[in-house]
């Protein structure tokens, strides 16, 4: 079955420009600012505007050229025999791509919403002190990625198939009435096309969850990327802003390339694998941006609660993804559990992913 019969269209651009809205206007509503912040700022005294605002300007092309590489990277890998979706290479690399994936989640962006939530500025703030929300925001967006899961894998499939079964209904009451005594070959036919349709069902199954993830996972990503885009352009501590350049650019590469991985096995047209990557390209520079031209303003409680939330639900959605949606499929397929090498080979590319994407929280 062509995979390319299945539409499922990507949406995340609509839910980063709400985000980018919601960062930007309402932030700024709430009066009262807050010196306390998490990473940014915290070691400097070193704040020299021209010299933070050119480093700034290029870390904006350097985090948009290691984004739009390790995005490509995987989609270009596909035309790469070897490095196609059905041979078991593709498996260490889907296994390395979630391992930075789980590590972005766990590592970068919880502890950083816990953090956040739980800072001076909001204790006197009810119920922001009292409540563990971080954890809350967090098991949320996982769950209601699981039912965006579920009930969109549903949807299509119930779409895709209803029509052909009501076809298949009639062709056999028709074919009954014409083959009355024929009815071991009517059996016998009919059991194949049985067999058939099930092999199809599994076939479609596969492609549209192959197309619900890379979308959903997406989604989680950009709406890290827009907060901590945002963090770099308000920060004015050069001396923090120079590691931190480097530690981005390499972050967006890692997290390129596990997108891009999700991407490539989606097998989308061409024009949904652009818009993807670039989205993913664009929106840290785009938070950058954001944070130089200051129409949002770090410092204020309800800027902390904004991006804590979504620091939340951004651990929770990637969380979930990579370990239900990447991992487990993967991982208990049967064709890695026949392949003791195979095996061996993806638990390596797992813990590389979390090891390389673990020593960026160093700097980023």
């Amino acid at each position: 079955m062509d995979n390319h019969n299945v539409q499922v269209y990507p949406y995340c651009h609509k839910v980063v420009v709400i985000t980018c809205l919601v960062v930007v206007v309402f932030p700024p509503g709430i009066a009262g600012e807050c010196t306390w912040n998490t990473k940014v700022d915290q070691q400097g005294n070193n704040r020299n505007s021209s010299e933070s605002l050119r480093y700034k300007l290029i870390s904006i092309f350097s985090v948009l050229i290691a984004g739009a590489i390790g995005a490509s990277l995987p989609v270009l890998a596909r035309k790469i025999e070897a490095l196609r979706p059905e041979n078991d290479i593709f498996f260490m690399i889907k296994a390395f791509a979630a391992g930075v994936i789980l590590s972005t989640g766990f590592i970068h962006i919880l502890p950083d919403a816990f953090q956040i939530l739980t800072s001076p500025c909001l204790q006197g703030m009810d119920p922001w002190g009292k409540f563990p929300f971080a954890g809350f925001f967090a098991l949320l967006t996982s769950v209601g990625s699981l039912m965006i899961d579920t009930f969109a894998t549903s949807f299509y499939q119930k779409r895709r198939f209803h029509i052909p079964k009501q076809v298949n209904i009639v062709d056999e009451e028709a074919a009954s009435a014409r083959d009355e005594h024929a009815g071991n070959i009517h059996i016998q036919n009919h059991g194949s096309t049985s067999i058939r349709s099930d092999r199809e069902m599994m076939k479609l199954s596969e492609n549209i969850r192959n197309r619900i993830i890379p979308q959903v996972l997406e989604l989680g990503i950009l709406i890290h990327s827009i907060i901590i885009g945002v963090s770099l352009g308000a920060s004015q501590d050069t001396g923090m802003i120079k590691p931190l350049l480097v530690a981005l650019s390499f972050h967006q590469f890692f997290e390129g390339i596990g997108l891009g991985g999700c991407i490539s096995r989606a097998k989308f047209k061409s024009i949904s694998t652009t818009i993807m990557a670039v989205l993913f390209s664009l929106t840290t520079p785009v938070g950058i941006g954001i944070g130089i031209s200051r129409v949002y303003n770090a410092h204020s409680s309800s800027a902390l609660i904004v991006e804590g939330i979504l620091n939340s639900a951004a651990s929770g959605i990637l969380i979930y993804m990579a370990l239900v949606d990447l991992l487990a499929s993967d991982f208990m397929n049967p064709r890695m559990q026949s392949n003791i090498r195979l095996q061996c080979g993806a638990h390596i590319s797992l813990l590389l992913g979390v090891g390389c994407m673990s020593v960026m929280a160093k700097w980023a």
